[in-house]
């Protein structure tokens, strides 16, 4: 079952796909040196995830959530965040809140036969605090990325990432409080 939705500031971590040889799955399916090519771009992709996303922020009663950015530098070199984007403390770290998403319970692109929380960021420049850039780039102009999420237990979520209904990648979410509160310890 999914759980309920999530509400506050939760750390995530990325957790990218590898097959049987060790390398990066998508790797072993394109094979040779394409895969060679493909492994180390995967190595890359997982050194920015690590350095740059920290988590999400989920505001239940507003159905949205935006994602937690400690390090906005790269974004800003690449010209692709404008402005000053809005900022929160959670653990006492400054964190950017961007790439805003709509939060609903629906139909899992994993299991068609049962719901997951889907965070959809198709439609995200319809909420409020968009902002052009950064945000264009996981919505519907951009790569359009698609979440769903479980609760494993309570303060503990498994999630999946999608571009493009393509599977992308696994991630957790994890809040200590909500653990601590309502359930187990998760170290």
């Amino acid at each position: 079952a999914p759980g309920p939705i999530p509400d506050g500031a939760f750390d995530g971590t990325a957790l990218f796909p590898k097959g049987a040889s060790g390398k990066r799955r998508v790797a072993e399916i394109v094979g040779g040196f394409s895969g060679f090519v493909a492994n180390l771009k995967g190595m890359q992709l997982e050194k920015i995830a690590e350095f740059m996303w920290k988590g999400k922020v989920f505001y239940r009663d507003q159905r949205v959530l935006r994602n937690r950015i400690e390090d906005i530098g790269v974004l800003k070199e690449l010209g692709i965040v404008e402005g000053e984007p809005k900022k929160m403390e959670v653990n006492g770290k400054q964190t950017w809140l961007l790439f805003p998403a709509k939060l609903y319970c629906g139909q899992s692109l994993l299991d068609a036969r049962r719901e997951s929380i889907i965070i959809d960021y198709f439609f995200s420049d319809e909420i409020e605090g968009y902002q052009e850039r950064p945000d264009f780039v996981a919505g519907r102009r951009g790569i359009r990325v698609r979440d769903e999420i479980r609760m494993v237990r309570p303060g503990f979520y498994l999630g999946r990432a999608y571009v493009d209904k393509v599977f992308l990648l696994n991630f957790t979410l994890y809040n200590a409080e909500i653990s601590k509160r309502d359930g187990e310890t998760f170290t």
